[in-house]
């Protein structure tokens, strides 16, 4: 069954050019048996410039606040990297208008960005990393800055296991995807993902934030628009949870209804999930939800029995005490259905 106040929106094809460029992913045709994107239903935020130099000659270049700046190849990279398993993908600003469909998992290889940066040849006053990308354009956008970038502390880069992938889905990066070099950032949101890595530059303390990271500031939950980048939180996706669709059976004459969903971020699996109909009714444990990864995404199932026709809005919360979920409070991810025969 649809959603209902679904705008219509083109899904799973690529659609405009460069900044202007997207695509979609359709959540609902997602196999429970399957948790990848394929590459080509992986969503788009930018597509790639029609200026983008050719791979061969990509180069990496590590530069900044280093006793000697050094650079790497894009075959010694490729030469490097190795399978880093499934990590998802979010755009901070997935929202009901796209029906959410800037949100996809792919099984990624790349090298490990820490393997990259080795800060001992770093000076003393060098505390943060600076990730930048190509970023220029034959043409002017009409919805987006300029400004592939963002700044990191080495401390946070480890701790996410982030990693300059070459292929997802055991196949080279393509244009849209970041070829041949992109950064990912498991468990932050896909602003921080830098597509066509160019340059990595060790920055001090006191480093401005740049121009993507304040454009993403309220998508990411910033506390106003941060000035310097040490005053930036960590891009970090939240526990989350939406339904994906709803299934309308019919067993043995008797209409039965099964919400299907996802859940994901966070930096730990979840214990409860709680799911409801309407405001004015209690949450209930989704009754068919077991995590024991928060990265990629884990599907659930619920079986709902509405107890008359009508419109329903479906809301997900976290039953863990103390856990930060800023979106799922808020009631971002809620979904509307219309119910004509129970």
């Amino acid at each position: 069954m649809d959603f209902a106040h679904q705008p219509p929106v083109e899904m799973d094809k690529a659609v405009g050019t460069e900044l202007d460029g997207r695509l979609y992913t359709n959540l609902s045709s997602l196999s429970l048996d399957d948790r990848v994107t394929p590459s080509e239903k992986f969503y788009v935020r930018t597509r790639a410039s029609e200026i983008l130099p050719e791979a061969k000659s990509w180069r990496v270049h590590v530069d900044g606040l280093l006793d000697k700046p050094r650079s790497r190849t894009i075959e010694e990279l490729k030469r490097a990297a190795k399978p880093l398993g499934l990590h998802l993908m979010e755009c901070a600003g997935n929202v009901p208008l796209v029906r959410f469909g800037l949100i996809s998992v792919a099984s990624w290889a790349g090298v490990p960005i820490v393997e990259i940066l080795d800060n001992r040849v770093a000076k003393s006053q060098a505390s943060r990393v600076l990730v930048t990308g190509f970023d220029r354009y034959a043409t002017k956008s009409r919805t987006s800055v300029p400004g592939a970038s963002w700044i990191f502390t080495i401390k946070e880069l480890a701790a996410a296991q982030a990693f300059l992938a070459t292929e997802m889905n055991d196949q080279p990066l393509t244009a849209d995807h970041g070829a041949p070099i992109r950064l990912v950032v498991p468990g932050w949101y896909g602003c921080t993902c830098i597509k066509w890595v160019e340059k990595i530059t060790f920055v001090a303390d006191d480093a401005e934030a740049t121009t993507q990271m304040q454009e993403y500031a309220a998508r990411t939950h910033q506390r106003g628009l941060p000035a310097l980048a040490r005053e930036y939180q960590p891009a970090i996706i939240d526990p989350a949870a939406m339904p994906i669709r709803i299934e309308k059976w019919f067993v043995e004459g008797t209409i039965k209804y099964r919400v299907v969903g996802i859940a994901w971020g966070g930096t730990t699996p979840i214990k409860s999930l709680m799911i409801r109909f309407n405001p004015e009714e209690e949450y209930l444990p989704v009754d068919g939800f077991v995590q024991t990864k928060n990265d990629p995404w884990t599907f659930w199932t619920h079986a709902w029995s509405p107890k008359e026709p009508g419109t329903y809005s479906i809301r997900l919360t976290i039953g863990d005490a103390g856990v930060r979920t800023r979106r799922l409070d808020s009631g971002y991810y809620v979904r509307t259905v219309e119910i004509s025969e129970v």
